[in-house]
């Protein structure tokens, strides 16, 4: 097994080269501590130049396009792309996440605007009607919603001197908006003769309800109301992309590489023509500029940013450069020296400092570059090119040694051998060239046995074979250098290979999930010494697995930020670093590899705080070995309620039967008998497959669950009240605080959470519409004004309300595997855990959505899975039960102690004000203190302590416990066998309902004169049950095959 476990070793993300330029604007600013803020790929990033540091903002799933700087200069808005696009609300200083909007917009969010006190937010998305959308962002609720235009918007804001009223601009329109309520209403713009109608870029507001806007021609409009006044003509030679207002007045950036600077009433102070300074260039154009005081910075459609000091103009210093344009494929390593080598189709080869995060060399070549190599003494360096050439540079001042053109396809792959002899190159048109370097790269030799395309090369250490892998995903051998291929196995099979990035092969054939297309894995790198793999694939993840990786199902870290394709990757020549590189993001990320000798030292590297939504986890699998799962357990993660036909469809169904009846020619029955029934009395418990799921009630009832039934049962006068509002079976119940409300949770298509009174057994409150197939765990929180809710969907799905309302606060994805319970934090009413397979998360509203972050094991356990938990005694101690029988203690996220509770998993558990209670499979209820370090007492539930008064006969001595409670002086016991015990403090045990197990009740029989009746069920027992008021079971028999009961009381049939 150890081989399928994940890496104990880890990635950190320490540095990311470039910047969102391209199809951006407005997306570069100083926040408050002088940092610069912006993004690339799917990450956001605060910079600063004083360290020459950078942070990182990794919440989002996709290519973030948008970004807004709130006024107080901290907090920082991004919307991203995808099916479902949400905006994060981010804090510059920690990185993290304060709120998430979600559910409205679609395709992606354009735009994004604060007010003028920060407390609202505008967004502008990317579907067809380009909505406008209004949000009280704190609290994640939309306030107005309106369609923008029917043409893509291209910049918004708010008027910051009239309340209430935006402007936002876009293809040949602009239009000012009035909020009122929550009616978002649009004026169109009127251009009169004033000037042309033109695509308007960028705008800013000012006083006097003037509006500045830049045109698609170079040209400033100026709007006074919803008029054009006048033009500024040629303020610019082209577009105007960027306009930032400021307190010294305004800064326009266009397509022609100016920079201008505006006083208050837009008359020109100063022009900075970046193509005349020193780090110019033709054809440079800027989209985002940002002035602050003296100093300015701007952002390129080429990914560099500029910051410039007012007086030195002529000086613009380059802070950042990335790769732009087309697909970025081409990367290589120093062999001896922390350099990065990248070539692009935007025809730039770059060479990074890894060591100093910089870009140290930079060469423009003739065609677009698909692949890089570096030979043995770092001295030449090969470039692959998408026409079919190849080049060889000199590295230490990029001049060229020689430019080969052999094939008319692509060049895919090219590595030098180890002893610097050959170089091998691979191209689309499926051949492999081998160049003799000495010979002024004269070719050699040439392999043909592959019939697609060459995507993989790898030399052996002695530099004699060569392996290949192509399009059709074949692993083939050649002998070096002639290129004649090998066939033999067993010559193979004692080469050791130099390098690892081939993606087939025995090694490797763990890093494939199931159903996965054979050019879903872009790039491999092994690392020999620490044993492990990199891999970089297209859904945009990092993943580290041990190495070899020999199994399938192999376990891995993962890691995010990339937002499409990863095209590459590969370790730094001493293994210090991962260098990975984005297709079309364009950007190079650079990753510190932290050896596990360092990870147990390092409590610094627990899991990130990441959005669910994205499933950024920063792994999705086992840090070790997990034993197998409990039977019983293993039992229930099979169930999945999921059914052909809900009861929600009878009444469709119904309508059905009566169309048929209405057809057919039998005599209906003209109306329903007079008489009627009520449900008297109800023998059963859920406890088969729930927990927590028993409660007593203010005045001292008990309250449970059986089939589609709430159950209130006053034990004293052994009679039942019952609430009959579900449609279908109940899942789950909970308590409030109190304890004169319940909630419960059925199954259903769109299952239906129902928040009901105890005394007058009427619904309070009925939400629905957020969960599928059923709810499995609710929870409400201290105050009593929220309720948390897991579903049973495949991502088990977690909803916070606000149930008075019936209105959905927050939702999250909780997680592939099932989860068992939910707990909201008694301190906190933002906070909450979960708990499940392989699984305990703890979370925090933030906005519309819910921020979760992975309890952290470290060496003090395994990722076992978590039947139950609690919060303890501080709004930073939790609890939780596993499925082996340990009781894990944890301070915020990290596991700080475990404790052997019980023989089998710890299903339930209680905390009291000075302790708690736990129930485990064992059948013994443990008291333990308020630290978990004595067990106080225990009682098992055994025949043998049945007090006289029980009502029924217990089935086995220590049956499994599901559900505790505590109240009225007693502990409550729900079992897996459908029986409810009520345990006094002293010893003795009365038992007050029983039922069935699991499985269905298919026999029954009523005595032809006394008032019992007996049931068999799938659960192989006979049940002998009192009719009488006394409501018990009067006998019980283990059954080895199923039977069924006749009206004779004499006989009874067996199934054979």
């Amino acid at each position: 097994m150890a081989a399928r476990s994940a890496p104990s070793c880890h990635l950190r993300l320490e540095w990311v080269y470039g910047y969102r330029g391209h199809q951006c604007r407005n997306n570069l600013y100083y926040t408050a501590a002088k940092e610069i803020v912006y993004f690339v790929a799917g990450v956001g990033v605060v910079y600063s130049p004083r360290e020459h540091r950078q942070k990182f903002y990794r919440g989002h799933s996709d290519d973030i396009i948008s970004l807004a700087l709130h006024p107080e200069r901290v907090l920082v808005a991004t919307g991203q792309v995808g099916k479902e696009p949400y905006i994060c609300i981010w804090d510059s200083y920690t990185v993290q996440t304060i709120s998430v909007l979600k559910d409205v917009h679609t395709h992606g969010i354009a735009c994004l605007a604060f007010d003028l006190d920060g407390q609202r937010l505008v967004s502008v998305g990317l579907d067809s009607k380009n909505a406008v959308c209004v949000w009280d962002w704190k609290r994640g609720k939309m306030l107005s919603m309106a369609p923008g235009h029917t043409d893509r918007i291209f910049d918004i804001s708010w008027d910051l001197y009239q309340p209430n009223k935006l402007v936002s601009c876009g293809v040949k329109h602009i239009k000012f908006w009035s909020l009122c309520g929550n009616a978002l209403t649009p004026k169109r713009g009127v251009f009169g003769k004033t000037g042309d109608l033109q695509t308007i870029l960028c705008l800013a507001c000012a006083k006097d309800e003037l509006t500045y806007s830049g045109a698609l021609n170079g040209d400033i409009y100026v709007w006074k109301g919803i008029n054009l006044i006048r033009t500024i003509q040629g303020a610019h030679a082209a577009g105007i992309f960027s306009m930032n207002a400021c307190e010294e007045g305004f800064a326009t950036g266009g397509r022609d590489g100016c920079i201008r600077l505006w006083d208050l009433t837009f008359k020109p102070i100063t022009v900075i023509d970046l193509r005349e300074t020193d780090q110019g260039y033709k054809g440079l154009s800027v989209r985002s500029v940002c002035w602050r005081g003296d100093h300015i910075l701007v952002g390129t459609q080429d990914s560099e940013i500029f910051e410039i000091v007012v007086q030195e103009r002529n000086k613009p210093f380059l802070i950042m450069q990335g790769h732009c344009e087309g697909e970025l494929w081409a990367l290589a390593v120093h062999p001896t020296k922390p350099l990065a080598v990248t070539g692009s189709d935007d025809r730039s080869v770059r060479i990074w400092s890894l060591a100093d995060h910089a870009l140290i060399a930079r060469c423009n070549m003739e065609e677009p570059i698909r692949c890089a190599a570096v030979n043995a003494d770092g001295i030449h360096l090969a470039l692959g090119m998408k026409d079919g050439s190849f080049t060889v540079l000199r590295v230490r001042d990029m001049t060229e040694v020689v430019h080969i053109k052999d094939r008319k396809e692509a060049i895919h792959e090219l590595k030098y051998s180890p002893d610097g002899t050959y170089l091998a190159v691979g191209c689309n048109d499926s051949s492999v060239d081998i160049y003799g370097v000495a010979q002024r790269y004269k070719k050699v030799g040439e392999c043909l046995g592959s019939l697609s395309f060459i995507t993989h090369l790898d030399w052996s250490s002695d530099s004699r074979y060569l392996q290949t892998n192509d399009g059709n995903g074949k692993r083939l051998f050649y002998r070096m250098p002639g290129g004649k291929e090998v066939t033999s196995t067993e010559e193979i099979k004692g080469v050791h290979w130099a390098s690892w990035t081939c993606v087939s092969g025995l090694e490797v054939n763990g890093i494939w999930p199931k159903y996965s297309d054979i050019n879903d894995i872009n790039s491999v790198d092994g690392n020999y010494i620490g044993q492990v793999l990199v891999t970089a694939d297209d859904y945009g993840i990092i993943k580290l697995f041990r190495y070899p990786c020999l199994r399938k199902g192999a376990k891995f870290r993962k890691y995010i930020g990339h937002s499409a394709h990863v095209t590459n990757v590969r370790w730094s020549h001493d293994y210090q670093w991962v260098i990975s590189i984005g297709g079309a993001d364009h950007s190079v990320f650079q990753w510190k590899f932290i050896p596990e000798r360092k990870l147990k030292d390092a409590v610094h590297i627990a899991p990130q705080e990441s959005l669910a939504d994205s499933h950024s986890d920063e792994s999705d699998s086992d840090l070790s070995d997990v034993p197998e799962l409990d039977s019983e357990i293993e039992q229930e993660t099979q169930l999945t309620y999921r059914r052909q036909v809900y009861k929600e469809d009878l009444p469709q169904l119904k309508e059905q039967c009566k169309e048929k009846q209405k057809s057919a020619t039998s005599k209906r029955r003209e109306r329903a008998p007079g008489n009627s029934i009520r449900l008297h009395f109800v023998h059963g418990y859920r406890g088969y497959d729930c927990r927590s799921n028993l409660f007593y009630t203010q005045i001292g009832e008990i309250v449970y669950h059986v089939a589609a039934v709430g159950v209130i049962y006053n034990r004293q006068q052994n009679t039942q009240r019952f609430y009959l509002g579900h449609d279908d079976d109940i899942l789950c119940l909970t308590i409030h605080p109190l304890k004169d409300y319940v909630a419960t949770g059925q199954v259903g298509r769109d299952p239906s959470i129902h928040i009901w009174d105890t005394e007058t057994i009427k619904p309070l409150s009925i939400l629905k519409g957020h969960h599928q197939y059923g709810v499995s765990a609710i929870d409400f929180s201290a105050d009593g004004k929220r309720l948390a809710s897991v579903g049973i969907d495949d991502s088990h799905t977690i909803v916070l309300w606000d149930w008075k309302k019936g209105e959905k606060l927050s939702i999250a994805r909780g997680s592939k595997d099932k989860i068992f319970a939910v707990k909201m934090n008694p301190y906190v009413p933002d906070k909450l855990i979960t708990a499940g397979i392989k699984h305990m998360k703890f979370w925090r509203k933030a906005g519309g959505g819910l921020i979760g972050r992975k309890g952290y094991i470290g060496t003090l356990g395994k990722n076992d899975t978590m039947m139950c938990a609690v919060y303890g005694w501080t709004e930073e101690m939790a609890f939780s039960g596993t499925s082996t029988g340990d009781v894990c203690i944890w301070r915020d996220i990290f596991l700080v102690k475990t404790v052997k509770a019980h023989d089998g998993p710890v299903f339930s558990m209680h905390a009291l004000e000075k302790g708690f209670v736990t129930g485990g499979k064992d059948g013994i209820v443990a008291l333990w203190d308020d630290s978990f370090e004595r067990c106080l007492k225990t009682y098992a539930i055994k025949r043998a302590a049945l007090a006289p008064g029980s009502k029924g006969l217990l089935l086995e001595d220590n049956p499994s416990i599901r559900a505790i409670s505590l109240g009225h002086g007693h502990i409550l016991v729900g079992t897996k066998n459908g029986e409810i015990l009520e345990v006094d403090k002293s010893g003795p045990i009365t038992l007050l309902v029983q039922g069935h197990m699991e499985g269905e009740v298919w026999g029954l029989a009523t005595h032809p004169y006394l008032p019992i009746c007996a049931t068999v069920s799938e659960d192989k027992t006979l049940r002998i049950w009192d009719l009488s008021p006394s409501h018990c079971m009067l006998a019980v028999r283990k059954l080895k095959k199923d039977i069924t009961y006749s009206g004779n009381p004499s006989h009874m049939w067996r199934h054979t």
